[in-house]
């Protein structure tokens, strides 16, 4: 299937202008895989779960600050351990049932002890809320320190402060449902089984109430009148779920789905026009669509970075340095991403940044060793040659990657540049989980990865910097570089961890010390290079004009609830 062919393509197969859409919102989606919220940890699934489910807070249109959603109002104790929510009264799921303190202690213990739960750890912890543990560190089912003081206040208590434990918990998997509906936990027999809940009848107190979900093909939520809050607007949502990129593009280009991404294969950058960037870093423009159509756009740079990771121990420091001096990230983002992603000189988004995107380009731009938007080859073969490297003494370089034409591009023009600094690097091409698995095994020199964080902090994005949590191959980890921890630069990252964790509150005092902390590991990983921030993803949607919607946050379009979204066809 070519790009202009619309006679064949799943495009053509609902009609040539979705015409007949009426106030139903039009989406694409991936495959999905479930939506139980604990259960639901992609984010095709999250995108439909965001609409069906609530929680106490909620990611204000996939943003930060969270804000308050089933709770009505929350206290937290002195030592910001214990919090107490008071819940909205009335409030009722999608069978009537009300809401109430006793549903979230089962459903957080669903989140903790379910054998389907595929988070646990964030709740046991990243929230971390006081529980008993086995010998061999499991979770023993029963013990969270939670309970529900009455049927509208619900209470528990921490381990240790956390300041990002707010937007933790406002993430899909701390959503709630009836209480004892599903039976995969001790002391609940369950009204349905759980892969009903599943994929047939997934009970939530969201904007939106289950339709069917029809696997590889469409799933569909209506408008739940009887919501708590404001809306919906839209009658329900359409998702046509569709893997291939060129049948999702041609779908979109027939005016069947509202909203929809663009592959990068199908965009074209000077049809992008960014007229301005908001407060949050985030880009506001148009795009004008093959098929005449001026689409509003935005592209907002989401809680990511893409990196090229190291084997420590098997790489020597002047080949990581030399890697570093002969990548041009803003030559990346703009000819291999077509400016759909921001150069990364930092593992913190530049949005998380102290201080803000400014901020970022500032501290990269005077302090940045390896040359700030440029290729420095003369320092690449400066560190080689002074390592004892030169004509007849070259390096040979392993590179593992994932599949991905991009990537691949990326490989190419730095393999080509290393050539000049005594490098001769070899391109290998992998599965994801077959390159997970040689990374974990340090079976691997260097590979290309990616973080998601799941909070708007730098912590959240720093802690995969942290050397004492680096051998994957003796327990879980953070980071897969085996960095040695004999390095002032190890140590200083070592020692700048321990700051964070020793300075948990949310108070101005132990956030500027986090924040001081942070930057401080990013320095370290810049001496050491225990991996090489490549880019910052930016996450772009398109839409027509008969589309009224707020842009989406840091944290994703697939936060975003569609309660307030409205149609004028």
């Amino acid at each position: 299937m070519n790009d202009t062919d619309s006679g064949t393509d799943v495009g053509s197969d609902t009609g040539e202008d979705g015409g007949d859409a009426g106030n139903e919102l039009q989406l694409i989606n991936a495959t999905m895989t479930s939506l139980d919220p604990v259960q639901a940890s992609d984010t095709a699934s999250s995108e439909v779960t965001t609409q069906i489910f609530d929680g106490l807070l909620n990611w204000v249109d996939g943003g930060v600050p969270v804000e308050a959603r089933l709770a009505a109002d929350y206290s937290v104790s002195d030592d910001f351990l214990t919090y107490t929510f008071e819940l909205k009264e009335g409030v009722t799921y999608h069978n009537g049932d009300e809401v109430t303190a006793q549903d979230f202690v089962y459903a957080w213990e669903r989140l903790a002890a379910s054998p389907n739960s595929q988070a646990p750890s964030d709740i046991l912890s990243a929230v971390n809320i006081a529980h008993e543990e086995t010998d061999d560190g499991s979770y023993v089912p029963g013990t969270l320190q939670m309970e529900a003081v009455d049927d509208y206040t619900f209470e528990f208590t921490l381990a240790a402060p956390f300041a990002s434990a707010t937007q933790v918990m406002a993430n899909n998997q701390f959503a709630v449902y009836p209480k004892g509906i599903v039976g995969d936990i001790e002391g609940y027999d369950g009204e349905i089984d759980q892969g009903t809940f599943a994929s047939d009848n997934p009970i939530g107190a969201g904007p939106f109430e289950f339709e069917e979900w029809q696997s590889g093909t469409e799933a569909t939520v209506l408008a739940y009148d009887d919501y708590h809050g404001s809306g919906p607007e839209v009658d329900g949502i359409h998702w046509q779920i569709i893997a291939d990129p060129s049948a999702r593009f041609n779908y979109a280009m027939n005016q069947n789905a509202d909203m929809f991404a663009i592959p990068t294969s199908q965009f074209s950058a000077s049809s992008y026009t960014i007229d301005r960037t908001d407060e949050q870093g985030r880009q506001r423009g148009t795009y004008e669509a093959r098929n005449g159509e001026t689409l509003s756009a935005t592209g907002v740079p989401t809680l990511n970075y893409n990196y090229i990771g190291f084997n420590m121990p098997a790489v020597p420091k002047p080949v990581r340095q030399a890697l570093a001096h002969a990548m041009n990230q803003q030559t990346i983002a703009q000819q291999v991403f077509k400016n759909r992603a921001v150069p990364a000189y930092h593992t913190m988004s530049p949005n998380i940044y102290p201080g803000g995107a400014e901020a970022y380009d500032q501290h990269a731009e005077e302090n940045y060793p390896y040359g700030y938007n440029q290729t420095d080859l003369e320092g690449a073969r400066q560190v080689m040659e002074e390592a004892g490297y030169g004509p007849n003494n070259r390096y040979e370089l392993d590179w593992l990657q994932y599949q991905s034409s991009t990537w691949l591009s990326v490989a190419n023009t730095l393999r080509d540049k290393l050539t000049n600094a005594y490098i001769d690097m070899q391109i290998e091409q992998a599965p994801f989980s077959t390159l997970l698995e040689r990374v974990r095994a340090l079976n691997v020199e260097a590979f290309t990865l990616a973080w998601i964080v799941p909070w708007a902090a730098p912590d959240a994005f720093v802690k995969h910097l942290d050397a004492s949590r680096s051998d994957p191959t003796d327990g879980p980890v953070e980071m897969y570089a085996d960095w040695p921890n004999d390095s002032e630069a190890a140590q200083n990252a070592v020692e700048a961890w321990e700051r964070i964790e020793n300075n948990p509150l949310a108070n101005d005092e132990n956030t500027q010390i986090r924040n001081e902390a942070a930057i401080a590991m990013e320095e370290a990983n810049w001496e050491d290079v225990a991996n090489l921030p490549v880019y910052h993803e930016i996450e772009q949607r398109f839409r027509y004009d008969h589309v009224d919607v707020d842009a989406f946050g840091s944290g994703g379009s697939y936060k975003q609830k569609h309660d307030t979204t409205t149609l004028d066809r």
